[in-house]
C-alpha cells in the first residue's frame, strides 16, 4: 500500500489505496510524456547545426530563422488547442480510455510524418506533422487528466493528477538530454537529428497499447447510464467487493450527483454548453481555471522549454554542446521538483500557498536574471568562459526553476480537473485544455522576437507579471485540497471568499462526518442521500448500503 501523508475526508479501507489505482493513474497519465518530450527535444533540434543544413536554413537571417523555428514550434500548439476541442465530444460519446487510444494513434501518425521529411520534402511535410502530433496531445491533455479525477479517492487525487506532471517532467528530462547525447555520439548528419524526432514514437505507441487495457471512468459510465458497468468498475478500482460498503456508499453518491446534475443541464452532448453559458458561477469557475493556464505562461515557462538554448546564450552561455548541457541540468531540476510536489506538496501543502510561493521565488529570480543582463551584457561582450557574475545569473536561473517545478508547472491542470461538476467536466476540460495550448502559441510564436527587441526586458516582464499573480491566487482562488467533487459548488457560494472558502467547506465535512460515520460504519444501516441546490450532500433519497 502507498501512504505518504493523506488526510482522508471519511473513514477509508486500506485496500482503496492498492497499486491498481495508481497503475490506471499512471497509464493515463503516460500522455503527458508525449508533451513533455516534446516541449523539450523541439528547441534543442532546431539548434542543431545537422538539423539547419538538412532544411536549408544555415543560408538565413536572424529573423528568417525566427520565423521559421516559431512556426515549426507554434504549428503544434495550433494543432493541440483544436484538438483539446476535439477531446470533447470523443470523451463524451466514446469514453475517457478509447478517447486517449484515439489520441496516441493520431499523435503517431503526426511523428511519422516529422520523421520522414527530409530535405527533398522540404518543411512542408514537418509542418504536417507538427499540427498532426499537436492535434493527438491536445485530445490527451483534456481526457487523461479529467479520467484521474474522476476514478481517484479525495485524499489521494492530488497526487494522482499530479501523475500527469510527473510523467511530463519525465518526457521533459529525456527531452533536454537526447540532443546533447546525439550532438557528442552521432556525427553530424541526417540521422543525428532525426534520432530526437524518432523517439516520439515511443510514448506515442506505449499509450496506444496500453490504453485499452484501462479500466473506464465509472463516473462516464454512469452518465451513460451504464449503471452494472459503473458499479463493477468502481468495485475494481477500490479493490473491494461490489457491496462493500464503502463501495456502495460512493456508487449511491455518484448516481444521486449525476441525477441531480442532469436535472439542471438536461442529457445529451449540448447540456453541458448550455449549463455552463447559463450559469454566471459556472462561466466565473471556467474563467478562472483558464486564466491560470495564462497565468502559468505569465512566468515565462514556455519560453523557455521550447527555446532554452536561447535563453542561455542570452546569459552568457556558448557553445552547442555547452547550451545543450545547461539545458539538460534544467530538465533535470524540474522532474525533482515534479517529484516533491507530487509525493508531498500538492496534497498537504496545498494548492494557493504552492502557487503564490512559486510566484514570489521566481519573480525574484528573473529580476535578478534582468539585472544581470542589463548591467554585465553578455552578448555584447562574448567569452571562451563564463564569468563569476554569469554563474551567479545560471545559478538564479536554478533557482527560478526550482521554485516554479513544483508549484506552476502541474497545480493548474490539478485545479483545472477538480473544479466542476461531472456533468459538465468533459467541456470545461476542453477549453481549460485549449487555454493551455492558446498561451502557450502565443508565448512559442513571439518569444523569438521578443528576445531580438526587448533583450533583458523580457525577463522583467515575466517577473512583473509573477508579482501580478500573486494578488490575483490570493483574492480569486479558492484551495481545493482534500474537498471531495461532489462538493466542490461550496468553495464558490456566496457566504465565503476564496481565501476562507477551503476552511468553511471542510469544517461543513466534519460535522457531518461526525452526525453519519455511525449509520456507515456497521454496513447494514439505511442512509438518505440526497442533493441540496448547491450540491453539497443532504438527507432525501433512500440508499442502502449493505
Amino acid at each position: 500500500m502507498v501512504n505518504l501523508g493523506r488526510i482522508e475526508d471519511r473513514p477509508t479501507p486500506r485496500e482503496v489505496y492498492s497499486w491498481i489505482i495508481y497503475l490506471n493513474a499512471f497509464v493515463a497519465t503516460f500522455a503527458a510524456v508525449m508533451i513533455g518530450y516534446d516541449s523539450a527535444f523541439i528547441g534543442t533540434s532546431l539548434s542543431l547545426t545537422s538539423f539547419k543544413t538538412e532544411f536549408n536554413l544555415l543560408d538565413k537571417t536572424t529573423s528568417q530563422f525566427n520565423f521559421i523555428s516559431a512556426n515549426i514550434v507554434s504549428l503544434y500548439q495550433a494543432g493541440c488547442f483544436f484538438g483539446a476541442f476535439v477531446g470533447y465530444p470523443i470523451g463524451h460519446f466514446l469514453g475517457r480510455k478509447w478517447g486517449l487510444f484515439i489520441s496516441a494513434f493520431i499523435f503517431n501518425v503526426g511523428a511519422i510524418l516529422q520523421v520522414v521529411a527530409n530535405s527533398s520534402t522540404g518543411l512542408g511535410l514537418m509542418y504536417a506533422g507538427r499540427v498532426i502530433a499537436g492535434l493527438g496531445i491536445g485530445i490527451a491533455s483534456n481526457l487523461a487528466p479529467i479520467y484521474v479525477a474522476e476514478i481517484a479517492p479525495p485524499a489521494i487525487r492530488g497526487r494522482l493528477i499530479g501523475m500527469y506532471e510527473l510523467c511530463w517532467q519525465i518526457g521533459g528530462v529525456v527531452g533536454f538530454w537526447i540532443n546533447y547525447g546525439a550532438s557528442n555520439n552521432i556525427s553530424e548528419g541526417h540521422t543525428q537529428w532525426l534520432l530526437a524526432f524518432a523517439v516520439q514514437l515511443i510514448p506515442g505507441g506505449l499509450l496506444m497499447l496500453g490504453s485499452p487495457f484501462l479500466v473506464e471512468s465509472p463516473r462516464w459510465l454512469m452518465s451513460r447510464d451504464r449503471k452494472d458497468a459503473s458499479l463493477a468498475c468502481l468495485s475494481s478500482l477500490r479493490s473491494l467487493q461490489k457491496d462493500h460498503s464503502f463501495v456502495q456508499r460512493e456508487y449511491a453518491e455518484t448516481e444521486e450527483t449525476i441525477r441531480h446534475e442532469r436535472s439542471l443541464a438536461g442529457a445529451g452532448f449540448w447540456g453541458p454548453m448550455l449549463t455552463v453559458l447559463a450559469n454566471r458561477k459556472l462561466v466565473w469557475r471556467l474563467i478562472l481555471g483558464m486564466s491560470l493556464f495564462a497565468w502559468q505562461n505569465a512566468t515565462g515557462i514556455n519560453a523557455i522549454n521550447y527555446y532554452s538554448p536561447t535563453i542561455f546564450k542570452s546569459i552568457g552561455v556558448t557553445g552547442q554542446n555547452t547550451s545543450l548541457l545547461t539545458t539538460g541540468v534544467y530538465g533535470i531540476i524540474k522532474l525533482v521538483g515534479a517529484l516533491i510536489w507530487l509525493l508531498y506538496l500538492v496534497d498537504q501543502l496545498g494548492r494557493r500557498s504552492l502557487l503564490m510561493i512559486g510566484s514570489i521565488g521566481g519573480a525574484i529570480s528573473m529580476y535578478y536574471i534582468g539585472a544581470y543582463i542589463a548591467i554585465a551584457k553578455p552578448q555584447n561582450n562574448p567569452t571562451s568562459t563564463i564569468s563569476s557574475s554569469g554563474r551567479s545569473a545560471i545559478a538564479f536561473f536554478y533557482i527560478w526553476t526550482i521554485f516554479y517545478s513544483p508549484t506552476w508547472n502541474g497545480t493548474p491542470w490539478v485545479v483545472g480537473a477538480e473544479f466542476f461538476p461531472q456533468h459538465v467536466r468533459t467541456f470545461t476540460s476542453s477549453c481549460i485544455a485549449a487555454s493551455n495550448w492558446l498561451f502557450a502559441f502565443l508565448i512559442a510564436r513571439f518569444t523569438p522576437q521578443m528576445f531580438t527587441s526587448m533583450g533583458y526586458g523580457v525577463y522583467l516582464f515575466f517577473a512583473s507579471l509573477m508579482i501580478c499573480s500573486v494578488f490575483y491566487v490570493y483574492l480569486l482562488l479558492p484551495e481545493t485540497k482534500q474537498v471531495p467533487l461532489e462538493r466542490m459548488d461550496e468553495l464558490f457560494g456566496s457566504d465565503v471568499k476564496a481565501w476562507n472558502a477551503h476552511k468553511i467547506v471542510m469544517a461543513r465535512m466534519i460535522h457531518q462526518n461526525d452526525t453519519s460515520k455511525n449509520s456507515f460504519s456497521d454496513g447494514g444501516r439505511d442512509e438518505e442521500v440526497g442533493m441540496k441546490d448547491d450540491g453539497s450532500m443532504t438527507k432525501g433519497v433512500e440508499a442502502r448500503i449493505d
